[in-house]
């Protein structure tokens, strides 16, 4: 072979080497490139909190906050991730909570629970909250103002200026021979002391006393209604509290057993055979919480996104409740009620 036709050889294999090594290199970046593309779209995981023992007590909330985030284009296990804790209407566990959900590390936690909105607040200020209905936010220390939250919190307050003073008039209204309301509230739950100043206002304004009765565990639920029969307490109101929430079918049962005229604070309450409801929708606070973990996941931050109270109120009745304990609406009541249990 000619000196030249060796280099020619030398040429062509110098040629396939470098093609192999390029074709090996372009092997590789091909098989890297998932796992880069898989860790730039990192599934963004939420913490939900219900204060409920199980997904059935709170299922329409879920259902919910779920169908608006379908409504976005999120499909769970798919682009997000959601995480279900139950608080079972436990004060005592609410701070341990907190501390397991930040523990699992999600990106963002929703939560009607103004306690574990505070121990979460505490334990990080990394993870995002997304309030779905706690107390007053502003005069429990939650945020800053509702127009700029400041901090890692944002979202929705069940609060509405006078919302318990609307319950109590309704209650007046319904049964004007009420004199002594019990009153049943959580001393160590912050918006609950909110509220309580503001019902006692409206207490004095109407010419009626309440008793107050501090219930902060379910076994406390029973001696508060014992108590109200020996002062004489002809009505019963009820504050929006986990605790009361979880215990919703012995509460009603217990003033249907006393006979006691009442107005508790979610719909809950009359499913199971309470009287009359007012208050917020609680399933309309969870829907638009999920346009909030929307934005918050495209990048904006809670302390930017301004605060909502609730717009939306509903008056039930339950005219069954009324029939068994021997009681009668006024026509002009009923006139004001979104719906009429018959």
């Amino acid at each position: 072979m000619t000196g030249v036709g060796c280099r020619v050889e030398r040429a062509n294999k110098n040629m396939k080497r470098k093609i192999s090594i390029l074709t090996l290199c372009a092997m590789l970046f091909a098989l890297c490139r998932p796992a880069e593309a898989q860790q730039a779209t990192k599934i963004p995981a939420v913490g939900f909190v219900a204060g409920s023992p199980s997904a059935s007590a709170t299922k329409s909330n879920i259902d919910t906050f779920r169908q608006g985030l379908r409504d976005l284009g999120y499909i769970e296990e798919k682009n997000i991730v959601i995480k279900y804790w139950y608080t079972e209407g436990r004060e005592d566990r609410l701070s341990d909570l907190a501390a397991e959900l930040v523990r699992s590390k999600v990106d963002i936690i929703v939560t009607g629970n103004t306690t574990v909105v505070r121990a979460a607040m505490q334990l990080s200020g990394a993870v995002s909250i997304v309030m779905a209905g706690t107390g007053d936010p502003v005069a429990t220390g939650l945020i800053a103002s509702l127009a700029r939250p400041g901090g890692n919190v944002t979202g929705l307050s069940a609060y509405g200026p006078e919302l318990t003073t609307k319950q109590l008039e309704l209650l007046k209204e319904a049964f004007p021979q009420t004199s002594r309301i019990l009153f049943l509230y959580n001393a160590a739950n912050s918006s609950t002391i909110v509220a309580l100043k503001e019902i006692e206002a409206a207490a004095t304004a109407l010419g009626v006393q309440l008793q107050a009765s501090d219930v902060r565990v379910a076994k406390d639920i029973e001696p508060a209604f014992s108590a109200a029969a020996r002062q004489r307490a002809n009505a019963l109101l009820v504050l929006r509290e986990a605790l009361y929430q979880t215990n919703a079918t012995r509460i009603v049962s217990l003033a249907a057993e006393k006979k006691l005229p009442a107005i508790y604070p979610t719909q809950r309450y009359v499913e199971v055979g309470g009287l009359m409801s007012y208050g917020i929708i609680a399933s309309d606070l969870y829907r638009r919480a999920a346009i909030y973990v929307d934005k918050i996941i495209k990048g904006a931050k809670p302390a930017e996104l301004p605060v909502e109270q609730p717009t939306k109120f509903e008056f039930i009745v339950n005219l069954k409740a009324a029939k068994q304990i021997g009681l009668t609406i006024p026509p002009n009541v009923l006139a004001r009620a979104d719906k009429v249990i018959r």
